[in-house]
């Protein structure tokens, strides 16, 4: 491993593995969590990466290894020591960063990946739902043991699962099928079902600022905006990545701006109420970029991870000028 900070970009090296996610701690400024994988995830472990900044660049906090690909991560809502992974061998996997081993338990219930883990935002409840290559959707409660219920319905791979920033016991969907779709835990049934786009859609996320506006991703190479007030046709479209869109996120600050990230090895930044959208395309990597976040903390710190066994932290220049 190597770290370098170039201009103001912090960079983290990786020998043998690929990033599949990041995420930024909602609790500690400045740390990060990294979900990667050996062999581009084909075979081989996965390692979790705990990292935190420092004057010099990226500091190497802890690392713990799983002996499958590791494809997502969340942070606890609760307890700023606690993480959950989700994996290729079916199984998720709890973490606590105040020990050096792991994991404190693993729920293993799913037949294929699983390729999207999140854990719920309202504080009062304890939920984390996951979604897999099995089709199925889970709620589990980390205490414990088993899942609570499973979601049928989707017709292909599950590639991602949000909870709503807004309303308790909501989360989003996007599958393989070409659809998005809303669900309810207190139903356990699904509330909205979008044929998104026609093609498979890898990535979904809701808008911190509008509790009806959700933006999928797609193969396609197109972001679609959608208000689930009314479906039939999305709200914005934004063009310009080249490859499947992998990972979108909208800004915690801002309203309308969003970013995303894709097998065109770029990253993009966006703001959908303006005429021409495209903010900024960042150009850092040089493989498939799989992991996406923007702080909570700090209006203008990004991270990012790819397939070219780095993992960057930096501040966009869009994010850094007046709005």
């Amino acid at each position: 491993m190597s770290a370098a900070r170039g201009g103001a970009v912090r960079t983290l090296r990786v020998t043998g593995r690929h990033g599949y996610a990041a995420e930024f701690s909602p609790y500690l400024p400045g740390r990060l969590a990294c979900a990667t994988a050996q062999h581009y995830g084909i075979a081989g472990c996965g390692t979790l990466l705990i990292l935190d900044q420092n004057e010099s660049g990226l500091r190497l906090f802890r690392s713990f290894d799983w002996n499958d690909g590791l494809f997502d991560v969340t942070w606890s809502e609760n307890n700023e020591h606690i993480l959950v992974t989700c994996s290729g061998d079916g199984s998720l996997q709890l973490w606590d960063t105040a020990r050096a081993t792991g994991p404190l338990q693993v729920y293993k219930e799913h037949t294929q990946e699983v390729y999207s883990v999140d854990w719920s935002q309202t504080r009062c409840e304890q939920l984390v739902v996951s979604g897999s290559w099995d089709q199925t959707i889970k709620l589990w409660d980390p205490t414990v043991g088993k899942s609570l219920c499973t979601f049928r319905g989707h017709e292909s791979v599950i590639y991602s699962t949000i909870w709503s920033p807004h309303i308790p016991g909501c989360f989003a969907s996007a599958s393989g099928d070409q659809t998005l779709r809303i669900w309810d835990v207190k139903t356990t049934g699904v509330r909205t079902v979008v044929p998104a786009h026609q093609a498979e859609i890898l990535s979904c996320d809701w808008c911190k600022y509008n509790e009806n506006l959700l933006v999928t991703g797609a193969v396609d190479c197109s972001l679609r905006g959608w208000d689930l007030r009314n479906v039939r046709q999305p709200v914005f479209e934004l063009l310009g990545h080249t490859y499947a869109i992998r990972r979108v996120k909208f800004s915690p600050f801002h309203a309308s701006v969003l970013a995303s990230c894709s097998y065109d090895f770029t990253v993009r930044f966006w703001n959908f109420s303006k005429p021409d959208p495209l903010l900024e395309t960042v150009e850092h990597h040089t493989e498939f970029t799989c992991g996406l976040d923007l702080s909570l903390q700090s209006p203008t710190q990004v991270a990012d991870c790819a397939w070219d066994e780095t993992i960057k932290i930096y501040d966009p220049i869009c994010l850094t000028m007046p709005a």
